[in-house]
């Protein structure tokens, strides 16, 4: 599984945040992720979401996304990073691996 954005890769280790233990833990107690990681955490309906970075010793890119649209990126710093936005999708990726992801571009995950 890939995450792809205008046929780029942005990530070729995809792992789901489906569990509400997965999806409360997120990136949490990490040291870090290697450079071509993406967290997914996919909901049922689009709804204004938040990510907090307590105990993410560092950066990382995320994006808000409703039906495979960015509403949302953002990049949040180590620790005391917050973010708010609308999706069905959220997606942490390393700091700079969403450079030049804008809002209203397409994400798409591909097998």
């Amino acid at each position: 599984m890939q995450l792809v954005h205008e046929n780029r890769p942005i990530a070729s280790t995809v792992e789901f945040a489906d569990s509400f233990f997965e999806q409360s833990r997120g990136l949490m107690f990490r040291r870090s992720v290697p450079d071509d990681y993406a967290l997914v955490f996919r909901f049922d309906e689009a709804e204004r979401r938040s990510l907090h970075m307590l105990f993410v010793p560092f950066p990382i890119d995320a994006l808000w996304i409703v039906d495979g649209e960015v509403t949302k990126h953002a990049r949040l710093s180590g620790w005391t990073g917050l973010g708010w936005g609308t999706a069905d999708t959220i997606v942490e990726l390393p700091a700079g691996a969403a450079d030049g992801v804008e809002e209203g571009d397409s994400v798409e995950l591909v097998e």
